[in-house]
């Protein structure tokens, strides 16, 4: 191969490779991402996921979702049932967070978020979308061969290369750009991103904002104008840092500094729950390599150095125990060496029962206490090492010790499941012929969610033969319709609508009036006697609230999709009242009212009316 050809692959490598470090820090903080989001659905099992809750089964399979959605979660309305499902799919993730048969529980984790995302819909907002996307990509990344228990117990004697480049990459900066330049795409047919108002009315939203947010608003209103103008070029621009082809390392470094100082910002000026974490995570791939190579150079001190674990040779399980520690430890290099091997260490593991830490001033560590020194010498997890240390934890980590070194056989049996294996990471043929298949599907679905859009916004008597009208006619045709369906099977099916074409206008908050088979009023929203028709503050919407999905919820309510969502809603509310409440003090009936308070333009007076959305009797008979 010729010089020039090697410069070329290397160059490729280098703009479209991800680093194995940057993979597995990308791979730990989705993990941690799906584990968070499955422990806020779990509160809402019922309310969510049964039948017993706002979106029983058939009321969803009917008139809710496309036929060509699937969900494993329909298979039952129990919440038991529901609740099994959500376990299985926390063991899943904690599998992908610590690499553990990491590609397979990379695949299993999309299944079940689609599944779940599927098995509710009316809930979900901009983050699952991207939870989703982020994901899928994932499914043909090496996202196990750093930090993991794969890479951990790899017992192929080849070295790793330091970066993957695939389609695969490729199209995971191509989404990444789709995010932000699609949604400013949108953003450029309205008019309040370029009068500046935009981020007026998106802090004026109730329903997402913080005080922090409201602060802003209200004491900086002079800079609303100069924030619109730049968050819409900076969405536009900004994601294209990632495909420079020189300075490769300082525009991968910028564009992250970038785009994290962005949602942090994000999170301060909304109430978005895990979508600003979220997406600060799908920007650890872009961690450039020599970033990480000059933070190992000035974590290689003398104690690190000098380090060297010697375990029984005889003992599966320690040898993986040690394995394991020395990965997620992240102790790279250290020497793993077998007792057996040297004579005077082989004495002192017999002697002690124990394995044998030699530290690099010679001194030797065995049992809890070679632990605790082993840990203090973690960049990561070093911090614990005084703790572990502390007399009581000393004493039951001791013990705790002796217990598992006499009961080695027992201790194999349960680390069983975790065996040596080779580890590769090379690209693979058919992977990237399919990765570049759905990245072409990719593609065109938000071609075709931004055309449609485009077209159906425009006013009467529009020009009919222009690019969005031909596109629209193109995009529609039956070959393109054809391959719909994987679209929705996959959930690419995308539309990166966030605040876009212009942030919502229909603000508001709902009052819930029931009435009691002893002919009171009372406040059923709240569950108070007294029905205040106030605004309420920022601090008992999130009270009411409690997360992100009951938010998107009452949102929806005020949607177009509403008048599907009521009927049941308020079946939902009879229920839980009268499963709390005896004879005449049950529900009879209650009535929906909305404060419709849209937004007006800046220096205008705001107004709210008051809206009666829904009525529903809450007898039996009457029950959905």
């Amino acid at each position: 191969m010729t010089k020039q050809k090697l410069f070329s692959l290397s160059k490729l490598d280098e703009i479209f490779g991800f680093d194995l470090r940057s993979l597995a820090l990308f791979r730990i903080g989705l993990a941690l991402v799906i584990i968070a989001d499955l422990i806020i659905r779990w509160s809402d099992i019922k309310a969510h996921y049964s039948d017993y809750g706002i979106t029983p089964r058939i009321f969803l399979i009917d008139q809710i979702i496309d036929s060509w959605y699937w969900s494993i979660h329909l298979i039952s309305g129990q919440p038991f049932v529901q609740g099994l499902i959500f376990l299985v799919a926390g063991l899943i993730a904690f599998a992908m967070l610590v690499g553990y048969r990491t590609r397979l529980a990379t695949i299993a984790s999309w299944a079940l978020v689609i599944s779940l995302h599927n098995r509710e819909p009316n809930v979900l907002f901009a983050a699952d979308m991207v939870l989703r996307a982020l994901l899928f990509w994932s499914m043909f990344l090496p996202l196990g061969a750093c930090y993991s228990v794969d890479s951990a117990l790899n017992s192929s004697q080849e070295k790793l290369p330091k970066r993957f480049a695939s389609i695969a990459t490729f199209a995971f900066m191509v989404q990444q750009v789709l995010i932000y330049a699609g949604s400013a795409a949108y953003k450029v047919k309205s008019e309040v991103w370029h009068d500046g108002t935009a981020v007026y009315y998106a802090l004026s939203f109730d329903q997402y904002a913080t005080s922090f947010g409201q602060f802003f608003l209200h004491n900086l209103p002079w800079l609303l104008a100069p924030f619109t103008i730049f968050a819409l070029w900076f969405e536009f621009i900004a994601p294209f840092i990632i495909f420079i082809p020189f300075r490769v390392t300082f525009f991968r470094s910028l564009a992250v500094i970038l785009f994290v100082a962005l949602h942090i910002s994000f999170g301060l000026f909304f109430t978005i729950e895990l979508f600003p974490f979220l997406s600060i995570v799908s920007w650890m791939v872009f961690i450039p390599s020599p970033v990480w190579d000059n933070l190992a150079t000035k974590l290689k001190t003398e104690p690190r150095q000098g380090l060297t674990i010697y375990y029984d040779a005889d003992c599966g399980f320690c040898k993986k125990v040690v394995y394991l520690f020395r990965t997620f430890l992240i102790l790279p290099g250290t020497p793993l060496l077998m007792a057996q091997d040297e004579e005077l260490i082989y004495a002192d593991m017999q002697k002690y029962n124990s394995w044998v830490v030699v530290d690099w001033q010679g001194n030797h560590h065995y049992k809890w206490e070679a632990v605790c020194y082993v840990v203090s010498l973690s960049p990561v997890f070093g911090f614990i090492s005084p703790i572990l240390r502390f007399a009581p934890l000393m004493s039951i980590g001791t013990k705790f010790y002796e217990t598992i070194a006499s009961n080695r056989k027992l201790a194999g049996k349960l680390t069983a499941p975790f065996k040596f294996r080779p580890l590769d990471v090379k690209p693979s043929l058919t992977l990237n012929i399919v990765a570049l298949i759905l990245l072409i599907l990719t593609l065109i679905w938000n071609l075709t969610s931004f055309v449609d859009q485009t077209v159906y916004r425009r006013k009467e008597g529009a020009n009919s033969n222009d690019f969005y009208s031909l596109a629209y006619k193109l995009l529609h045709r039956r070959t393109f319709n054809l391959i719909r369906p994987l679209g929705l099977l996959t959930r690419l099916d995308q539309n990166w609508t966030i605040f876009a074409p212009s942030p919502p206008l229909d603000d508001g908050w709902h009052i819930i009036e029931g009435k009691l088979k002893n002919g009171e009023q009372v406040d059923v929203l709240w569950g108070r006697k007294e029905i205040n028709w106030e605004k309420p503050s920022l601090q008992e919407r999130d009270k009411l609230y409690r997360n992100s999905r009951w938010r998107t919820y009452f949102i929806n309510l005020n949607r177009s999709i509403g008048e599907k969502l009521y009927p049941y809603y308020a079946s939902y509310l009879c229920r839980q009242w009268n499963s709390t409440h005896q004879g005449k003090k049950q529900l009879d009936s209650l009535t929906i009212y909305f404060m419709d308070e849209r937004t007006v333009p800046p220096n205008e007076t705001q107004t709210v009316e008051k809206t009666v959305d829904y009525r529903q009797s809450c007898s039996s008979k009457n029950q959905q």
